[in-house]
């Protein structure tokens, strides 16, 4: 961030507020612009707006530190905060974005790999549990940061190619993991709730390499998946640790992952979690301690096998399976339930990448500033964050009951907790409905007196925005 008067550090904050009220009740394409027309200020100078981000006017870091302070008043003192880590690709069309490149379309089918133009992006979101045991967890972002791969000189040169292996490494996906989980944990020991407090990152299997595993911090224990043919071993038996030579670090080899499934003699446990809005019953095989090269001789891990889940396409269909997954944790004394129950809410970050693009809008602002391509979508989903924190304080885990009702010839809500469009349409109302002297929204006043020959239809201002923004 760079040096602003204090003044000038107020205006800028003053700013920030309007500009994230603005990206949630953005109702075109969320912009900068877009953010500055719903805040009504489209007719006035604009370029202070713009400045915010392209001359960095407050420090992003600052904004996720407040919402990682809110977020440990609502979990246990004795709970370790739960975290999930995970990138993703946000769209861009320009082709002088900075950091912008090729990447592969998560969303092409898997016969036919497709190619966008997107710049990658690392997030963090922490798990706030919404009951004790086996039970839901609402995610919140808690780190953003823009994580682009080096641009390929066109004239690979002995100089050129020798810079660009040296960025490349320096900006490697899993070396900006490590670094991001020692800057979550520098934060939590700097604040006197979160000094003491444990810390769990589960990830998926591009992390669990041994750049994350070999540089994890005190107190801090990784989750993630790992191969199936992966090669462990026992401890080394502490008998040969006394005997002249080479000292032996890892003991004889253990079963891999797929070897532990399918072996009869360890016995399956059931284990409760939650998952995909109800609890299940898990059947899981567990061992450890085992070592594994790429984490190291001094880390040992704990393996887990979760059998396959069976499921039905449609109702009256043949039994299907999904594939198993095979997870470690770093810790081997952690309670095998927690352990399982924070892998399963690992999927709350992909439901957090769903609604930042989908809903909030993040990585349609075409900017082109250096500054800007990293700051704009931190600001936004940092403004997302405080949506989901102040839907859990309002509502908790109920229903959103103070919102417009549904249709009629609409389904029933049956959702055990509110979704995100929920938190966003009762803040719409709550702001709009006092613009519009609305009160009630469950009863809309009938205004225009009854007329079949009525030459105009005029429709009701209330009822056509607030039911636009379901």
């Amino acid at each position: 961030m760079r040096a602003v008067p204090a003044f000038g550090r107020e205006r800028a904050w003053a700013r920030a507020y309007r500009l994230a009220q603005g990206s949630l009740v953005c109702m075109g394409r969320h912009t900068v612009t877009g953010a500055v027309c719903a805040t009504g200020r489209q007719f006035e100078d604009w370029s202070a707006d713009y400045r915010l981000f392209s001359k960095e006017r407050f420090d992003v870091n600052v904004i996720f530190g407040t919402i990682r302070r809110d977020i440990l008043d609502m979990i246990d003192k004795d709970a370790p905060l739960v975290a999930a880590m995970d990138d993703t690709g946000l769209k861009k069309t320009g082709t002088k974005i900075p950091g912008v490149a090729y990447r592969r379309d998560p969303m092409s089918p898997p016969f036919r790999p497709n190619f966008i133009r997107a710049v990658r992006a690392l997030q963090i979101s922490a798990c706030v549990p919404m009951g004790e045991g086996a039970s839901p967890a609402k995610t919140v972002p808690i780190d953003f940061i823009n994580a682009p791969t080096p641009k390929k000189p066109r004239k690979p040169d002995e100089e050129n190619m020798r810079e660009y292996k040296a960025a490349k490494k320096q900006l490697n996906l899993s070396r900006q993991g490590f670094l991001r989980i020692a800057k979550l944990r520098e934060s939590l020991d700097a604040d006197p709730k979160g000094k003491d407090r444990p810390l769990w990152i589960t990830a998926d299997g591009s992390f669990t390499n041994g750049t994350v595993l070999k540089n994890l911090p005190e107190r801090t224990t990784f989750i993630g998946r790992i191969r199936s043919d992966a090669k462990l071993f026992l401890p080394p038996p502490q008998h040969q640790s006394n005997k002249r030579g080479r000292k032996i670090w890892y003991g004889e080899r253990a079963l891999t992952p797929e070897q532990l499934q399918n072996d009869s003699s360890v016995p399956w446990e059931r284990v409760k979690v939650f998952a995909a809005g109800k609890t299940h019953e898990t059947k899981i095989k567990t061992i450890g301690p085992l070592l594994w090269r790429k984490a190291g001789p001094n880390l040992p891990i704990r393996l887990i096998v979760i059998a396959p889940l069976a499921y039905r396409p449609r109702a009256g269909s043949r039994l299907l399976y999904r594939k198993p997954a095979y997870i470690i944790c770093s810790d081997p004394d952690a309670p095998v339930q927690k352990v399982l129950q924070a892998y399963f809410w690992r999927w709350g970050v992909e439901v957090n990448f769903r609604d930042e693009k989908q809903i909030m809008g993040i990585g349609e602002a075409q900017v082109r500033n250096p500054a800007s391509v990293g700051l704009v979508p931190s600001f936004f989903v940092a403004a997302y964050s405080f949506l989901i924190l102040a839907g859990i304080r309002a509502f908790g885990k109920e229903s959103v009951k103070n919102i417009i009702p549904p249709p009629k010839w609409r389904r029933k809500n049956n959702k055990l907790s509110p979704c995100t469009q929920d938190y966003l349409t009762s803040l719409r109302n709550e702001l709009w409905g006092a613009a519009l002297q609305k009160s009630n929204f469950f009863n809309f006043a009938h205004t225009e007196p009854d007329d079949v020959n009525a030459q105009k239809f005029r429709p009701q201002l209330a009822p056509a925005i607030l039911y636009a923004v379901k």
